[in-house]
């Protein structure tokens, strides 16, 4: 039997209280002991030791109710600890400077056009933008987390394969590491979307979840018992190449039929009569304009057949409490979303035996990627710090 040394012990609970601040906010000395087992001076020695660091602060609540000595907050400071989110989607990329408790602290993006895409053009844009932000606020990153659209290795940062941004084998988290001098961490984009909604969105609390996205193609993360699914070598998600319509439209991926190509961004101008290419917020200001129409779900007409379609596989398979949908999918009617949930329900052997599955939208915006991608590298920091 090994017994863990005292060091060890400490530096668990450290990490351990850090986690919970960053991810909870703020709390009392007495609550983070009731959350975290651990006995009182304990809790004194760890919050002063991160005081002392600078990590947290304690303050006196600003809303005081009933009388008495009220207790002190534990408090983390954003600024104490900073990660850089990147994220690289097939029109644009952004960063942002991402501080303890996941507040952004300040942001950049662009749009990718021409040689934009490249690989090493792009990790070029990545640190310069980067080290402007860092000029202008003064903050240094201690790591970064990077989202890309297409298949990962989480090991390294390998993009097998990225059909969307023409990538194939590209060491891109060797690159990033190499030219932004800190540890990386690459992962789908889906995959991180995934880890934002169980974190900071409507995921928090789910101990099983699917978080599907529709953005030029259709991907999906995996939160299995509370914690995010990565499969071997972390290649996992790409539910948006499973085969729905044999002998369907030609998929990049090489394969016909997947449902990608039924329910993804120009699956939606089809269904919308938008002409080929119309940019996509032609497809949002058409949505939205569709919150208006009586009957939503005929307008869209076999698209949503073929949403159902996909999620029922999907809740069959993973038998999830929750699916959240994101990018695309957050634009479509409630009526929209309502009619999906109650088909899924209906033609779902494992949502019946669940009793139901709930479908929401995601409540990240536009910000999705970026908090997943800085919770990615929040992840091994507090664990270290």
């Amino acid at each position: 039997m090994t017994v863990a040394r005292p060091d060890e012990v400490r530096r668990f609970n450290r990490a351990s209280l850090l986690r919970l601040l960053h991810v909870d906010g703020p709390a009392t000395r007495a609550t983070l002991a009731q959350e975290l087992g651990l006995n009182r001076s304990t809790i004194k020695m760890l919050v002063d030791g991160l005081a002392g660091d600078g990590v947290v602060e304690e303050r006196v609540p600003r809303l005081i109710k009933g009388a008495g000595r009220p207790s002190l907050l534990v408090l983390p400071q954003p600024q104490a600890v900073v990660v850089l989110a990147v994220d690289v989607q097939v029109e644009h990329a952004g960063i942002a400077l991402v501080g303890l408790g996941g507040q952004i602290l300040g942001r950049n993006s662009w749009n990718l056009r021409g040689r934009g895409r490249d690989p090493d053009e792009l990790v070029c844009h990545v640190a310069e933008s980067a080290a402007l932000l860092v000029q202008d606020l003064g903050l240094r990153p201690v790591a970064a987390g990077v989202s890309v659209p297409g298949v990962v290795r989480r090991a390294d940062g390998l993009v097998h394969a990225s059909a969307n941004l023409g990538w194939l084998q590209v060491p891109f988290g060797e690159r990033m590491g190499t030219m932004l001098g800190v540890p990386v961490v690459v992962g789908n984009d889906a995959e991180f979307g995934a880890l934002a909604e169980n974190v900071r969105g409507v995921g928090r609390g789910a101990s099983d979840a699917v978080f599907v996205s529709a953005d030029v193609g259709v991907g999906g993360g995996i939160i299995a018992d509370g914690a995010l699914m990565r499969g071997s070598a972390g290649y996992l998600g790409e539910i948006g190449h499973m085969t729905v319509r044999p002998g369907g439209r030609h998929c990049h991926c090489g394969n016909e039929g997947c449902w990608e190509t039924e329910v993804g961004e120009a699956a939606l101008r089809r269904a919308l009569g938008l002409p080929e290419g119309s940019p996509r917020g032609a497809i949002v200001a058409e949505l939205r304009e569709l919150q208006r129409d009586s009957d939503p779900v005929a307008r869209l007409g076999e698209y949503v057949d073929w949403l159902i379609l996909g999620l029922v596989n999907v809740v069959n398979i993973l038998g999830p409490e929750l699916v959240v949908l994101g990018d695309l999918f957050t634009t479509l009617p409630e009526a929209v979303v309502a009619r999906v949930e109650e088909e899924v329900l209906r033609r779902s052997l494992v949502g019946r035996a669940l009793g139901g599955v709930r479908i929401e939208k995601s409540s990240l915006g536009a910000d999705l990627k970026l908090l997943g991608a800085a919770e990615a590298a929040f992840e091994d920091v507090l664990a270290h710090l």
